[in-house]
This record gives structure tokens, sequence and C-alpha cells, in this order.
């Protein structure tokens, strides 16, 4: 191994024959109480919780430390939240032909059009809330509408 690394054996013996840091064992005592920390919280507590309980237990460590060292030792917690469901799926339904075979390049203009709407959009959370009504514009008469957008492929200009 020496030799692949390019350095003398007895270089390679003394680094293995030496003890750890004071950094890297100052490392490990801390991921001991962090791990200590989070089986108490019987696996729920998150980095900021963690670095919260070592504060109060007067640890001057960062916020960001603490994340790096759980997401290292693959310590993760546990989302008590449920995700807003909107739409309920009938198995019994075929889905929609896919017109285009997933291919969207195209040379000229006017060749490929694609239409979504904000309820899409936001399922598919690639992009932010168009609008604080969560999808759901004013209309005349106190009602709400849903936002649908057309685009051309090649010009990426929306329709309307």
């Amino acid at each position: 191994m020496a030799r692949v690394l390019r350095v003398s054996a007895s270089g390679d013996d003394a680094w293995r024959s030496r003890p750890p840091s004071a950094g890297a064992t100052a490392e490990q005592d801390l991921l001991r109480r962090i791990r200590t920390i989070h089986a108490a919280s019987r696996g729920t507590y998150g980095a900021p919780r963690v670095h919260a309980e070592l504060q109060a237990e007067g640890v001057a460590i960062a916020k960001k430390r603490v994340a790096r060292l759980m997401q290292a030792a693959g310590i993760t917690d546990v989302s008590r939240r449920r995700g807003i469901r909107t739409t309920r799926h009938n198995p019994a339904d075929r889905p929609a032909s896919d017109l285009v075979r997933r291919n969207f390049f195209v040379a000229a203009p006017s060749q490929l059009w694609v239409a979504g709407s904000e309820a899409e959009r936001r399922r598919s959370r690639r992009t932010h809330h168009l609008h604080p009504h969560h999808g759901r514009l004013p209309v005349p008469g106190g009602r709400a509408g849903c936002l649908v957008v057309s685009a051309d492929v090649k010009l990426t200009r929306v329709a309307g």
C-alpha cells in the first residue's frame, strides 16, 4: 500500500500507529452525545432540536456542525407531518395516452403545445406557488378559478 501511495513504509507505519487527533476524539464524543439525545427523543429530534439540547447543556457548537455530524452518521428525524392529499386516484381509471412519446424537441414553432394547471405544478413541487390563494384565483362574482396555461414548446411562450 505504501508503494501505491508513494510514501515510505516507515511513514505509513507511523501514521497507522498514531492515536486519533484531539479534534477527531472531540467529534466522536460529540457524536456519542448526539446519538444519546436522538435516542432519548425516540428518534424524533432533527438537527435544530438536537442543537438546542446541546446548547441547553452548555455545549458551544454550531447548528450546521450538528447537522453535518448527524448526516454523516445517518441519523435522521421522524416527521409527524402528513402531506395534504388533494387528489384521490381511482385504480380503475386508465392513464392518459402519451401522444408525443415524451419527445419534447421540435424543429419549428407551433408543432407542439403543452398545457398544465396550477394544481399540477403544485403537486410536482418543481415550482413555487403562483398565487397566495393556492391555485385559486379571484374571479368576478366572488368565486374562485383555477390557473390553466398552454405554451408552445419551441418558443416557450405562454398562450393563455
